[in-house]
């Protein structure tokens, strides 16, 4: 990708990282900038994988959308989306589902600018400003839309958003409000990095992200068993909480050394109407 001039939404700051435009430079996209290549550079210099565990992620996230979408789901509302790339969330479901409809949710300009461009001429599909920590709002928002009925099951998906919140804003609580709001038989998709097994790179990974957040000394670094709180009142699926190359994987290879790819991820379903079997 080359720094040529480009047209910009007039609120979209060029001269700052974006952890958007970052993690769209790990996956080998092109909506980014110098300023997010370097931050993004830095932290391949720490952690090298790292460009991996993004490729990982999205591949886990289209491997729970199809999970979700042969349970019967029609309904997608996928929080903190992130830059449109390939296989997003919309064209998985409707690989499965057709009639799939999905709410894409973020609170970032940059996302939302393409987002709203990007999906423009698909009727199934909306984008929300919002984000996790005003889940009131978020949801409704989709009410006004009128486009996700809560009288009908529904998918909340979280993928790699929750670990740059700090411990000082509680997201357990607002993943909790959520889970409340949602109609039984609904399902809940996290992913989430943990530092179980590289506990030395917690301080050099948070002070960037720290900095390119603008966020308090409160760190967002996490467990797997403390992840594992955001599913507290779900019944996790079959094979629970995991490194997110052993979740359901396409091929039992690619689920070889799990640990590297630091992210783990599942599927829980909140109680309710007896589950469809796969």
């Amino acid at each position: 990708m080359t720094d040529a001039p480009r047209r910009v939404p007039s609120n979209v700051e060029t001269s700052v990282p974006n952890v958007a435009r970052m993690n769209d430079y790990f996956l080998g996209g092109k909506d980014n900038f110098a300023v997010d290549r370097e931050a993004a550079e830095d932290l391949l210099a720490i952690a090298p994988e790292i460009k991996v565990m993004a490729v990982e992620n999205r591949d886990f996230l289209g491997r729970a959308v199809r999970y979700l979408a042969a349970q019967g789901i029609r309904q997608f509302i996928d929080v903190a989306t992130g830059l449109p790339t390939q296989r997003n969330t919309h064209e998985v479901a409707r690989s499965v589902t057709p009639d799939a409809r999905v709410v894409y949710v973020d609170q970032d300009p940059v996302v939302l600018s393409h987002a709203e461009a990007i999906l423009v001429d698909s009727p199934q599909t909306t984008v929300v400003k919002g984000d996790i920590l005003h889940p009131e709002a978020l949801l409704a928002d989709c009410r006004v839309k009128q486009f996700i009925d809560f009288d009908e099951p529904l998918a909340v998906l979280i993928f790699g958003a929750l670990h740059f919140i700090p411990h000082s804003d509680d997201p357990f609580k607002s993943v909790a409000w959520l889970r409340d709001a949602m109609p039984a038989g609904s399902y809940l998709a996290i992913s989430h990095v943990v530092f179980d097994t590289r506990p030395d790179l917690v301080h050099p990974i948070e002070e960037i992200y720290r900095a390119i957040l603008s966020r308090p000394e409160d760190n967002a670094a996490r467990t797997r068993e403390q992840v594992l709180s955001f599913f507290d009142g779900f019944e996790l699926v079959d094979p629970g909480l995991v490194y997110i190359r052993q979740w359901r994987p396409d091929n039992m290879l690619s689920a070889q050394v799990p640990e590297k790819v630091w992210m783990v991820g599942g599927v829980g379903r909140k109680p309710g109407p007896p589950e469809r079997l796969v």
